[in-house]
């Protein structure tokens, strides 16, 4: 049988990429919804410090492609993290139309209390895997990243 003519019950959902994908990244948000509503933050907007933390003034359209984020939700929370004082908004000086969004040092001190929850979150996921299925696993996801992505970010 070739691989158009299978079903998904064929292949098994423990087959099936997306689902695993999908299954994986719901259990890691969901058992760290709790540690970031300890820190006062929801998932966006912890996704949005942290794309802050390493990329340099991003405007908010590029913003949400990096943090996965609907662009309505992405601007809710830059509202609650501007008016937090973690976050900048500013008119980009090359369109008047455009903002770029950039990080406060409070910002960055409450990213550096989070960050080690997101590692420690990751390292769980990773618990057993050697060093080179982890290092060929990251090299495989960021193909496939390029294979169907719509940005060049």
């Amino acid at each position: 049988m070739d691989g158009a003519a299978r079903g998904l019950a064929d292949i098994g959902l423990t087959n099936f990429a997306p689902y695993l994908m999908n299954r994986i990244m719901g259990r890691y948000n969901a058992g760290f919804r709790e540690e970031l509503a300890g820190l006062g933050l929801t998932t966006p907007k912890a996704r949005a410090l942290a794309v802050l933390s390493v990329v340099e003034a991003p405007l908010v359209g590029e913003l949400a492609v990096y943090t996965v984020t609907e662009q309505s939700t992405l601007s809710r929370a830059l509202d609650q993290l501007q008016a937090d004082g973690l976050i900048h908004r500013k008119t980009d000086p090359d369109d008047s139309r455009a903002v770029r969004v950039t990080i406060t040092d409070a910002g960055r001190y409450l990213f550096a209390d989070l960050w080690p929850h997101m590692l420690a979150a990751q390292d769980r996921m990773f618990r057993d895997i050697p060093e080179a299925e982890r290092s060929a696993f990251l090299s495989t996801l960021q193909k496939m990243l390029l294979n169907i992505r719509k940005h060049e970010i």
